[in-house]
């Protein structure tokens, strides 16, 4: 268990914030940051670590506080797709792709970024490797599935990988050993790609002395499995992925926010209290293959974003590009740069969001989530309305899913300001959400 604290529980009904003498599941900096994933390829002219260092102020001004760097390890050349091949087809664990650099540039990059205040989780693909990975020729045969002629196998359309046999428990000690490679230079965790590929006993059989050993790293898994939710056990958070398809249903008039509310009573049931959920309107995989939020979600991808934002239990992400309103899908295997990183209304907006995250107790991440109480008659069925509480702490979030304006006269108990504007709301106002419009008050 992360930073076990040795003592009694006190739990008091309906309020999961953190109090003295409570377990605390996970590491205390981790249940308000918000994660940026950074495309290393794609983020700067050049594509490097450098490129990367250059913009920390720039991501620090944004706000958020966990930099993901999607995987920036050497890339295997045979049956490369592209040009410059897929960062998911890895063929040395221990080396950085010299597309980006330098060991010692990520390693600047690392110190800056630390020293800047964030933390740095790098993207861990356990599932598979490129065909030419060093353990290929280093390696037993029985390292990998093979077919019944003895080939190496892939799954899906990866045909620039091959896949490990996690039936041999070899392949566990060996990719223990990698990831500690990097823990030892100081990285704060991982992100795990197709976490659910791979038997969950796997997890529980490297995670917790992990764990033990690096109490202060951050686990997320790119899964949402009930077996992969127990911080004690294996991560901190599973990816959201049942909401991101929900908000780009909603959006699309194909759900309703009827659904919205029984899919965050169901995860309640679903998961664990302390279990992180990461909720987001895109990233690298949505990008480049399902499209922008703007071609999933339209006019209500603002809208999406603030749900990301203020549900139960969530902790937000921020993919490449997001806070310039970048509204091009990138591509994945060749160079594709942003080139032009100024601010705009969008930067302005997710800068807002943010902090909103980061400032209120009540939208705290895990067991110190607070409750959510829907308001019912006389919303419209297409307005989604709700207000978060945790101790002192209240945020009430309006937005409008609908076709037509939605203008409802606020009178609520209490003293709020606009989240997004600073202004004091005075009572009673009449609000006027035009169609994909969203407001959030907070005291």
């Amino acid at each position: 268990m992360k930073n076990t604290l040795i003592a009694s529980i006190a739990v008091l009904a309906g309020l999961w914030a953190c109090a003295p003498g409570k377990v605390q599941y996970h590491p205390d900096w981790t249940y308000s940051s918000v994660i940026y994933e950074v495309n290393i390829r794609q983020f700067s002219p050049e594509g490097t670590f450098k490129g990367v260092e250059a913009q920390l102020p720039r991501l620090k001004d944004l706000g958020v506080d966990v930099l993901w760097l999607m995987p920036m390890y050497e890339i295997g050349v045979e049956g490369r797709k592209g040009t410059l091949g897929s960062y998911y087809a890895i063929s040395d664990y221990n080396k950085v792709n010299p597309e980006f650099g330098t060991m010692q540039d990520f390693q600047d990059l690392l110190d800056a970024a630390h020293a800047a205040g964030f933390k740095v989780i790098l993207d861990w693909v356990a599932n598979q490797t490129a065909p030419d990975h060093v353990w290929m020729s280093e390696k037993p045969a029985d390292f990998y599935e093979r077919d019944a002629e003895g080939n190496a196998i892939w799954e899906y359309d990866w045909t620039d990988t091959r896949s490990l046999n996690y039936d041999n428990k070899e392949v566990w000690k060996a990719q223990d050993e990698a990831m500690r490679f990097w823990l030892e230079k100081g990285v704060d965790g991982f992100r795990c790609d197709a976490a659910g590929e791979m038997p969950a006993d796997f997890w529980k059989g490297i995670l917790p002395q992990l764990n033990k050993d690096y109490p202060e790293i951050y686990l997320l898994a790119e899964a949402e499995r009930e077996n992969l939710s127990d911080p004690q056990e294996t991560f901190d958070a599973n990816y959201a992925w049942e909401l991101h398809h929900l908000l780009n249903d909603l959006s699309q008039g194909k759900k309703t926010v009827k659904d919205l509310k029984d899919y965050v009573a169901g995860d309640a049931r679903r998961f664990p209290k302390e279990a992180f959920r990461l909720a987001f309107t895109s990233n690298h995989d949505e990008n480049s293959w399902a499209g922008t939020e703007f071609e999933r979600e339209g006019i209500y991808a603002d809208a999406c974003a603030v749900l990301c934002a203020t549900l139960p239990a969530t902790q937000l992400l921020v993919y490449t590009g997001q806070e310039i309103g970048l509204d091009r899908r990138l591509a994945f295997f060749e160079k594709d740069p942003i080139t032009d990183w100024s601010a705009n209304a969008s930067t302005k907006f997710w800068k807002k969001l943010i902090g909103l995250k980061k400032s209120n107790p009540a939208l705290a991440a895990g067991e110190r989530t607070g409750s959510i109480d829907w308001w019912e008659v006389p919303v419209p069925e297409s307005v989604v309305a709700f207000s978060r509480k945790a101790g002192n702490n209240e945020v009430i979030v309006i937005a409008n899913f609908g076709k037509e304006p939605y203008t409802p006269v606020f009178n609520y108990p209490g003293t709020f300001t606009d989240a997004f504007t600073g202004e004091a709301v005075d009572q009673p106002c009449e609000l006027n959400l035009a169609p994909g419009q969203y407001i959030v008050f907070t005291r």
